[in-house]
């Protein structure tokens, strides 16, 4: 009896060896496959009928220079603007023009940035299992968007205590001053008594702040001599950015995540143009991607002016956002020769990072541009203002959406 269990044992052993081998070398042949950089055929033979390498590399120029130029001009009106009433960033000139930006980015991440992710990682090109049993692009965008959204919370909680922080010095330094100036300060309010705008547990959020200092600009503005005095420095000391009512803290994080959303498939459709030998491709997306380009770089170009960086930070944005998408098609030109867009493991890196982009792009359109601007209480005070914007954020979306055709 033993020896058939032995024996019995050693066949099962044996059985699950040669499952698990066979298991395993489905998987390598599977990532093999994945990350391979033999063209796929059908899609080469696509592209020959309209292959011209040399006015590919003219267009490529010429895009390179035009995008340039729209990407400069797009994020420096709202930088050069904002000392001009009319493009101030708190004109109404202004806050319709961002609506139309952000509807352009919108339709960026869900028209052009998803679909060509999800073409990407379901092409015939990689193998069916896992790339078409699973959504992975839908799947990376929102976790891609979930990851915005913490680092845009930890970015304002850092942002807000560090303002915070800065406040209490600036306060403490007041104080000092009015004790040497013999100027009787304001007593101090009792320990549960809130200030208005405060939360539970003493903490003061961004917009409450904002409302504390307006309450205390109103009801020290009956005040007489050096108090008034005392009370009109006092109120500054609570507002960010010079006076910004939508509150500075958001600004400085907004700016820098949809920068980073933003520049992040820049690279990616600038590599993209710029490996590309068809003029029939680079064409339309040479006028498409200057549209892009311009309108997201407003959009850019509003966040960075409303969150009051210096002259010199402002810049270095600025530029950077202007040079990425240029930048990728000078690296595609130089990698045109060994880089096979339709390889397979072009297919996978370009769609994970179009997914990716996709994610972020949304989340920024969604909550940090159109929410924060269309909730806002200017925007339910005005009922004109409602109509132009909106007809502006459904129309830079449509108009972004109408160039999927082409590119």
């Amino acid at each position: 009896m033993s020896f058939i269990e032995d024996l019995t044992s050693l066949f099962v052993m044996d059985h699950i060896r040669q499952k698990t081998g066979s298991l395993s070398e489905t998987i390598m042949l599977k990532v093999s496959k994945s990350i391979s950089n033999t063209a796929c055929g059908s899609a080469v033979d696509e592209m020959e009928g309209c292959r011209d390498n040399s006015a590919a590399l003219t267009l490529k120029i010429v895009a390179i220079s035009a995008i340039l130029i729209a990407g400069v001009c797009g994020v420096g009106i709202p930088l050069v603007g904002k000392k001009h009433r009319f493009l101030r960033t708190d004109s109404n000139l202004f806050f319709t023009a961002k609506a139309f930006a952000a509807g352009v980015i919108l339709a960026t991440g869900f028209v052009h940035m998803l679909p060509g992710a999800t073409s990407s990682l379901t092409n015939p090109c990689l193998p069916k299992s896992p790339w078409s049993k699973f959504p992975f692009a839908g799947f990376i965008a929102m976790m891609a968007a979930l990851a915005t959204l913490v680092v845009d919370f930890v970015g304002t909680q850092y942002y807000e205590k560090k303002q915070e922080k800065q406040n209490q010095k600036d306060q403490t330094d007041s104080a000092d001053l009015v004790s040497e100036s013999a100027i009787v300060p304001v007593e101090p309010k009792p320990r549960n008594e809130k200030l208005f705008g405060e939360e539970e547990g003493g903490a003061i959020h961004i917009v409450g702040m904002h409302a504390h200092a307006a309450h205390h600009r109103h009801s020290h503005s009956h005040e007489h001599g050096d108090v008034r005095e005392h009370s009109h420095g006092h109120s500054h000391s609570h507002s960010f950015g010079g006076g910004d009512e939508e509150g500075g803290v958001r600004h400085v994080v907004v700016s820098q995540v949809l920068e980073l959303g933003i520049v992040s498939h820049s690279i990616i459709i600038g590599v993209s143009l710029g490996v590309s030998e068809s003029p029939c491709t680079i064409r339309p997306l040479l006028v498409a991607l200057s549209f892009h380009q311009f309108f997201e770089g407003f959009a850019l170009g509003g966040c960075i002016s409303q969150a009051q960086f210096s002259s010199l930070r402002s810049t270095v944005m600025a530029t950077f956002f202007a040079i990425t998408t240029p930048l990728g098609i000078a690296i595609g030109i130089g990698a045109a020769s060994s880089y096979d867009p339709h390889s397979p493991r072009a297919l996978v890196v370009e769609g994970i990072l179009n997914s990716i982009s996709a994610g972020i792009l949304v989340y920024m359109a969604l909550v940090d541009l159109i929410a924060a601007d269309f909730l806002s209480k200017r925007m339910s005070c005005n009922t004109r203002l409602q109509v132009v914007s909106y007809f502006a954020l459904f129309l830079g979306a449509g108009l972004m959406s109408l160039l999927a055709i082409w590119a």
